[in-house]
């Protein structure tokens, strides 16, 4: 499994419309991606394709976020999202 951690570059954190295209982009891969909160290593691993779940995740701008996954690819590119200001 391949992992990263990442800081959340959105302003309001992953919230509605940066949750939305986050699960929109991990959709679009076979293999399940995996966010966790840096810190909260006790709760289950969020499905980065539920944007539900991902806002659950209540991270905040300049919050850690781990992503992982068998597909690398997927990983990276799901990482360099959490790391966007998608609110932008």
């Amino acid at each position: 499994m391949f992992s990263t951690t990442v800081t959340v570059g959105s302003a309001v954190g992953l919230h509605a419309r940066p949750a939305t295209i986050i699960a929109e982009a991990a959709s679009e891969y076979d293999e399940d991606i995996y966010l966790a909160l840096v810190g909260e290593e006790d709760e289950e691993p969020t499905d980065a394709a539920s944007s539900l779940m991902i806002m659950a995740l209540g991270a905040e701008k300049d919050d850690q976020v781990v992503v992982s996954s068998e597909n690398e690819e997927a990983m990276k590119k799901i990482a360099a999202l959490i790391e966007q200001d998608l609110d932008a």
